[in-house]
């Protein structure tokens, strides 16, 4: 049975004697009297569709619904309008660009209910089409057996204090995996450091890591606490570990074997309770073996060793993370574009993601500023120049297919149509359909 809830927004709108006769007529109706509300609500509360019934409103209340109605994208909204305000533009441009249908107060309970039921039904369709997934540990979305390992050594990874090395190809959530760790551990109420090592510049990150005293160096005015300092009581993640140099090596092993760090220019030590998570895309046992990575160095950080699945093994959750990037950047966006088509899902699901997730939310991200019509094709992804013919002649091979196995289950049937609409699998009414769309003559037996 359909689901038959509604958000209904009645800014600065009081009668709402229709309203109750909607719940008479089967809908449960949740009513906010403002934007705000309704925004609260809705980061709690799946609502599939709303009804706007705004009021009188200006051009400034206008720009208010359009802001709202951008966030809020993945809902079928219904409006009810007072006939003064569809003759204002900024009201024209709302209903073209965000609604699923409007109506003119007073309002038909009749009618708009009708109208309801057809869009939470699309509604629904949508969902179905492109289901949504629960949210994971640390923005980690997947349902995929690899995803779903994932979670689960983030999970016992976190309960633990020792350091944690993370890998992984460039672009699959490594920090990801390391936020996750951290919210999921003791110290979530503590800071999460993140540090690129390969983008502080050489001659500056032993300062930043490690701070520096009044009077270091050239420019030093002031004393300035290090990155890792900074992360006490939480956690420090060191993205690129491979790419520090020798002696910064050797000064991040003593802080992992005693705790303790010196500012440059200091000889004073200083306490510094932060858990270690670092990250590489690179081989370390053969920077090892090649003297680039101290050995000793790698064992400290390799205690609690954990690996982050490139997108080519979870490949069954690049739609459901597509729909993610959709919504977590639906303000970028053209308020007519709804989705993904049918072949740009299909394109993504075909394509190997040398990139990872990043490659996947930045085709996303670029495809929402490209696209023109209501849905993302494979060419604003950049997937494909111009599928068109392939497509075309994927449709005449099915288009074949079909018209074959009709007139086939009819030759084999004696030109009976109930006993080849039964081969075939499907309803009488059906067949005698797709014989009128294949051009296949009627004039035979039922």
């Amino acid at each position: 049975m359909q689901d038959r809830r509604f958000l209904c927004v009645t800014k600065k709108f009081s009668d709402s004697a229709w309203v109750e006769d909607l719940a008479a007529d089967g809908w449960a109706v949740q009513t906010v009297s403002d934007l705000t509300a309704a925004h609260r609500l809705l980061q709690t509360t799946p609502y599939l569709a709303g009804l706007l019934v705004p009021g009188a409103i200006d051009e400034a209340d206008c720009a208010e619904l359009d802001s709202f109605l951008r966030a809020h994208g993945t809902q079928e909204w219904v409006g009810a309008f007072e006939p003064a305000v569809l003759a204002t533009p900024g009201c024209r441009d709302l209903i073209v660009d965000h609604l699923f249908d409007h109506h003119t107060l007073p309002v038909k309970t009749g009618a708009i209910s009708a109208t309801l039921g057809h869009a939470l039904g699309h509604a629904g369709l949508r969902r179905s089409a492109h289901p949504e997934m629960a949210p994971n540990a640390g923005n980690i979305v997947g349902g995929s057996p690899a995803a779903r390992e994932l979670l689960r050594q983030i999970e016992r990874v976190a309960r633990v204090e020792a350091p944690v090395l993370v890998r992984g190809e460039s672009g699959c959530g490594k920090e990801l995996a390391a936020q996750a760790i951290h919210r999921h551990s003791r110290r979530a109420n503590g800071p999460f450091v993140p540090v690129n090592c390969g983008a502080i510049q050489a001659t500056l990150i032993q300062s930043e890591l490690f701070g520096h005293v009044k009077g270091a160096f050239t420019g030093a005015s002031q004393e300035g606490r290090g990155l890792i300092e900074a992360a006490n009581g939480g956690t420090i993640f060191l993205d690129e570990i491979g790419d520090l140099s020798l002696e910064l090596q050797t000064n991040l092993l003593r802080f992992l074997q005693e705790k303790t760090i010196n500012r440059v220019g200091s000889t004073r030590s200083i306490h510094v309770d932060a858990r270690v998570i670092a990250a590489t895309h690179v081989d370390l046992e053969k920077a090892v073996a090649e003297g680039r990575f101290r050995e000793d160095l790698f064992y400290r950080l390799n205690v609690v060793p954990l690996r982050v699945p490139s997108l080519r093994e979870r490949q069954a959750d690049v739609g459901v993370l597509a729909e993610h990037f959709f919504r977590q950047f639906t303000a970028e966006k053209g308020p007519q574009l709804k989705g993904f088509s049918r072949r740009a899902l299909v394109a993504l699901a075909e394509h190997i993601w040398p990139g990872n997730v990043r490659e996947l939310m930045n085709r996303v991200r670029r495809a929402m500023v490209m696209a023109e019509g209501r849905l993302i094709t494979p060419v604003d992804l950049g997937l494909q120049a111009d599928d068109s013919h392939t497509w075309e002649a994927l449709e005449d091979a099915r288009t074949r297919a079909e018209r074959g196995a009709i007139s086939t289950s009819l030759q084999q049937a004696g030109s009976n149509v109930t006993e080849a609409a039964r081969q075939l699998g499907v309803s009488r009414m059906t067949l005698y359909r797709l014989m009128a769309k294949h051009g296949i003559q009627a004039g035979l037996r039922n």
